[in-house]
């Protein structure tokens, strides 16, 4: 079993601490990305990416189409955020006010008022992560191929029968697959959506620290 730090928002740590979120997506970056491969004389092997990149042990994954060859990066190779087993450790925005740490994700209960200076979560130490997750399935998929109930895993918020991407308020909408777009739209970039890239789905569920 090994530990990794991953980030969330605001926004997604209340989520997660209400249990409205139980999956996250994240793009499949650089060399394992599947591309095809001119000039390959054999169908089979026609598609390939790097399922792991080690002086030793790095291997590629290859399929006749770029879906197989996704299927087969996500039976083979190495997610960077982990395996079934493995754990994340949340990093989120906090501060210490001396006495003790506060969140910024959290309701200020008179904390906050006390803070000088917020701690940007790219910085946070292990010691100070109050979340822990639990990995219990990873596989690879299209991003518009999310769910309904994928999409209200991802812990979009629900109020008066409208969909909202997080609980901050925002543009409603009356399917959570809309408002799961909004939110990856506003984290990834306007255009992020329309890319349809592949993605690593993780699904967690949270552990005493």
């Amino acid at each position: 079993m090994k530990e990794r730090p991953i980030l969330f928002s605001g926004a997604m740590v209340r989520a997660i601490l209400e249990g409205r979120k139980t999956v996250t997506r994240r793009p499949v970056k650089g060399s394992q990305i599947p591309k095809e491969r001119p000039g390959e004389p054999d169908p089979q092997f026609r598609w390939s990416a790097v399922g792991q990149r080690d002086p030793r042990w790095g291997f590629l994954v290859t399929g006749a189409t770029e879906a197989k060859c996704a299927q087969e990066l996500a039976r083979l190779g190495r997610c960077p955020y982990g395996r079934p087993g493995d754990r994340l450790w949340v990093r989120e925005t906090y501060a210490d006010i001396g006495c003790r740490l506060t969140y910024r994700a959290d309701a200020d209960d008179g904390a906050h008022c006390q803070v000088k200076k917020w701690t940007p979560a790219i910085h946070m130490f292990r010691k100070d992560s109050r979340i822990l997750l639990e990995i219990t399935a990873v596989r690879i998929e299209r991003l518009q191929d999310i769910s309904e109930e994928q999409a209200v895993a991802e812990g979009v918020h629900f109020d008066k029968r409208r969909w909202f991407a997080t609980d901050e308020g925002g543009p409603a909408f009356t399917w959570p697959q809309h408002a799961f777009e909004h939110l990856w739209r506003s984290i990834n970039g306007a255009d992020s959506w329309d890319a349809n890239p592949w993605v690593w789905v993780v699904e967690f569920k949270r552990v005493t620290p």
